[in-house]
């Protein structure tokens, strides 16, 4: 079975880099057509996409974050990570790791860490 599970501070103080890794078991992330994603959730509000990073190494970034984000990966851990510079107290949400196959959808969730800016 495959699961995700992300880890990194919970709190981060406002112009800092607010850095997560997502630890990945029953699957590689290099061996499938998979896109390892990462996705945050505001408090009270929908779902962003952040960005991914592909089973080849290919990146992806949501042009909303500015280049703020940065995605990579350990392959010898089988993790990849995210780092988000600058961040302001809008970043603060639950951020998740996702797996995603090319074929479409996202179908193992990591259970998702609240990471809280201060300004």
């Amino acid at each position: 079975q495959v699961q995700l599970q992300e880890s990194g501070p919970g709190l981060v103080k406002s112009s800092q880099t607010l850095s997560l890794t997502c630890s990945v078991s029953g699957d590689s992330i290099t061996a499938n057509t998979c896109y390892w994603t990462w996705i945050r959730q505001p408090p009270g509000k929908g779902l962003e996409w952040i960005g991914s990073i592909g089973y080849e190494g290919s990146l992806y970034y949501s042009p909303s974050l500015k280049g703020r984000a940065s995605i990579s990966r350990d392959t010898s851990k089988n993790q990849f990570s995210l780092q988000l510079s600058s961040a302001t107290p809008e970043d603060t949400a639950v951020y998740y790791c996702v797996r995603a196959p090319a074929g479409g959808g996202m179908d193992y969730w990591g259970e998702g860490t609240l990471v809280t800016v201060s300004s």
